[in-house]
């Protein structure tokens, strides 16, 4: 018995088969351009397994509410071609097979509760800090949904009295994808993040956004452990500031565990959102 996993990202497609055990048999990764040519190389990889059920993690937004004649379909995403796609509609016509769609985020968020940072944890949080910035939740072991997903990334938050930047956000001036995500980085800086010494003041400001954003979290979602992830998490050195501003904001409020064991860095190295995509189609299996 084999699963399938499709983690759909903007710049590249990661694909895997595992077996019952969810161990991965065989990954690759297709680069994302056109919907046609780019499913023709996930059709031609899954093509050599059989396959009980396929479980997909996109990039958004996306339709999930199932009562929605477009469930299944990418939406408005800026993405060239991929606007209304119907991702899962595609898929299925290829494989008439079970198929579980949810977020990247969201799948990255249940790898991270069911197999890595929070396995033994009863909620958690999921947050990544790239290209973009979203977050997907767990709580009381489903992943959170209503009418549609959260969109963690376009929370208005305070600015820092000392930033100046107008935002990267074409909807929002001060969302926490437009003042503190990849791009809003190199646009304020006019350079990539990582040339940043870890000295530089400027963490200090986007140490205080991404707290901020992580009260915010706190105070409506209560999660046990909050996870952060993407390329801005692996400047290391973010951690201690985020958690000394997170202290330094909440001021005690509610209580947490030690921050330390709060908020925490990924356990699946870089395969989150890969394996919450196989559990979502193991899970899918035994409904």
């Amino acid at each position: 018995m084999y699963y399938g996993a499709i983690e759909a990202g903007g710049t590249k497609f990661v694909c895997a088969v595992s077996d019952s055990n969810l161990n991965i048999v065989e990954k690759i990764n297709i680069p994302t351009t056109e919907p046609k040519d780019t499913m023709k190389e996930v059709f031609r990889f899954f093509n050599n397994y059989s396959l009980q059920s396929i479980g997909i993690g996109s990039f958004g937004p996306i339709d999930v509410n199932k009562e929605s004649k477009k469930y299944g379909y990418i939406t408005t995403t800026p993405k060239k071609g991929w606007s209304d796609f119907d991702f899962v509609g595609f898929v299925q016509n290829q494989f008439d097979i079970p198929i579980a769609w949810t977020t990247d985020v969201n799948a990255s968020a249940y790898g991270e509760y069911k197999l890595g940072g929070a396995h033994r944890a009863n909620s958690c949080l999921y947050l990544t800090v790239g290209t973009g910035i979203g977050g997907g939740a767990i709580i009381n072991d489903g992943i959170l949904e209503g009418f549609g997903h959260p969109e963690m990334g376009h929370i208005l938050i305070r600015k820092h009295p000392e930033d100046n930047f107008d935002g990267n956000c074409p909807f929002h001036s001060n969302c926490l994808e437009g003042l503190a995500s990849g791009p809003a980085i190199e646009k304020r800086i006019q350079n990539k993040a990582n040339s940043l010494k870890e000295d530089d003041p400027y963490w200090n400001i986007e140490s205080y956004y991404l707290a901020q954003a992580l009260v915010n979290y706190t105070f409506i979602l209560r999660p046990e452990v909050i996870i952060l992830g993407g390329g801005v998490m692996d400047q290391k050195h973010l951690f201690p500031k985020i958690r000394k501003e997170y202290k330094n904001l909440m001021k005690d409020y509610v209580n947490t565990l030690d921050l330390d064991e709060f908020i925490i860095e990924p356990g699946l190295n870089g395969d989150q959102g890969l394996m919450g995509c196989l559990l979502l189609a193991k899970d899918e299996i035994n409904k």
